[in-house]
């Protein structure tokens, strides 16, 4: 069995338009901790906020997160 996890491209796409994480977070109404955690895998974000988070940075949705799958372990 696979385990997937959401990965992203955030971080260099928001370098390529030479955006921060403050700007962005302000672009799409959340804290720039509410970024920092979605680039970092740490929370995943709702339909709407990568939907926002995509169009701010001029990209699609699937450019921006993918799944990663990883075999998981068992006994």
């Amino acid at each position: 069995m696979k385990v997937s996890e959401l990965g992203n491209r955030i971080k260099a796409r928001r370098a390529e338009q030479g955006m921060t994480q403050a700007q962005l977070a302000e672009a799409v109404g959340v804290t720039r901790k509410t970024i920092n955690t979605v680039e970092n895998r740490i929370f995943v974000p709702s339909t709407i906020l990568a939907l926002k988070m995509a169009e701010a940075l001029g990209a699609s949705v699937d450019e921006l997160f993918f799944l990663e799958e990883e075999a998981a372990g068992g006994d």
